[in-house]
């Protein structure tokens, strides 16, 4: 009873043996094919022209901004302006009384006319009496009596008093927006007294501050998208037009961009600016190829149906794509799609849907 048994058993472990040992001999690629391929959408690593967008934020100004002043002292009859008003330059924003000024010019005129009187009679007599030597030739002797007359510094006082006539009229230094009134209609004010800040709305810039080492990126003639920071979608286009050659304290340095229009901004807002770099003949790929494993960035390219596992090294990203420094080359096919969780030779189907 034993011994049968024993041979049951000893034919039952061959058999067990056996079935491994024909299990152990099935190839890998038998059950890669019974896997189903993951469908991938799929890029290209190409060398191109590159945005490399630079990120900063700063205050909208007025590209224009001047401070209207009174020149003369005076009582302010007359503001003909308010808060916000659009005004073109050379318009009269204020008056000042003009009484003491007309007074002053009417005195003026009052002297020119006897100055005149007295350099015709200095002409008549001289043409009696000859005062000069004959070498002293006739536009000499025509100033000799102006001064002798007084008629030269009578024309300079009526030039005095019709330049103090003309600053009873403040008028508007440029074309722009009225802001920051200071002063009310019949005060009482002195010449270098501020009446208001003229600014030109119409054209603005925004000056940001830019770090160091993104600085060498940047030039003049650069284009740039503004955005408000109350959150409007719409951007508006700018150009870079100078570059502070000096780096403050922060490691920062000041870009000035001009706005091509105004929009919605207004000076004094807040904005961020987006600043477009061109970098040229750079080898870029779609920002979805770019997957993390282990911190380190990987890229997978397909070779005869199967995902390739490649380590890059990853430069700039302009949000849309990534710079690669190392690890790909040109024209390389690159999954964009499904490739979070894919695994070297992973086995992957094409796909445009």
């Amino acid at each position: 009873m034993n011994k049968t048994l024993l041979f049951c058993s000893l034919i039952f472990f061959f058999a067990c043996n056996e079935e491994t040992q024909e299990m152990e001999e099935i190839p890998m690629e038998t059950f890669r094919d019974e896997v189903k391929a993951t469908p991938v959408k799929v890029g290209l690593s190409q060398k191109k022209s590159f945005d490399y967008l630079i990120n900063a934020s700063g205050k909208i100004e007025a590209e224009n901004e001047v401070m209207s002043i009174v020149e003369r002292s005076g009582y302010l009859i007359d503001l003909k302006v308010e808060e916000g008003q659009q005004v073109k330059e050379g318009q009269i924003i204020a008056l000042l009384d003009r009484t003491d000024s007309q007074l002053e010019w009417e005195k003026a005129q009052v002297g020119l006319r006897t100055a005149s009187a007295e350099y015709q009679s200095l002409k008549i007599v001289s043409t009696v009496e000859t005062t000069f030597s004959e070498d002293l030739d006739k536009n000499a002797r025509d100033e000799f009596w102006k001064a002798s007359s007084g008629l030269l510094a009578a024309e300079i006082a009526v030039r005095e008093a019709e330049n103090n006539l003309n600053k009873t009229e403040v008028k508007a230094p440029i074309t722009g927006a009225i802001a920051d009134l200071k002063i009310k209609k019949g005060s009482l004010v002195n010449a270098g007294d501020e009446i208001c800040l003229v600014l030109s709305t119409g054209l603005l810039e925004m000056k940001v501050k830019v770090l160091e080492s993104d600085i060498s990126f940047v030039k003049k003639g650069h284009k740039a998208e503004i955005y408000p920071v109350s959150g409007a979608s719409e951007s508006i286009a700018g150009t870079v037009i100078s570059i502070n050659p000096k780096v403050d304290e922060n490691g920062l340095v000041q870009v000035t961009i001009k706005l091509n229009k105004g929009g919605s901004l207004l000076p004094g807002m807040n904005a961020r600016a987006v600043i477009r770099a061109p970098q040229n003949n750079n080898l870029v790929v779609p920002k979805e190829a770019v997957v993390y494993r282990s911190g380190r960035p990987v890229v997978f390219t397909i070779d005869k149906n199967e995902a390739i596992w490649n380590y890059i090294e990853v430069g700039k990203d302009n949000g849309r794509e990534i710079e690669v420094l190392d690890g790909l080359e040109a024209d390389q096919t690159v999954i964009v799609s499904n490739n979070v969780q894919l695994g070297h030779q992973a086995s992957v189907e094409i796909t445009t849907e």
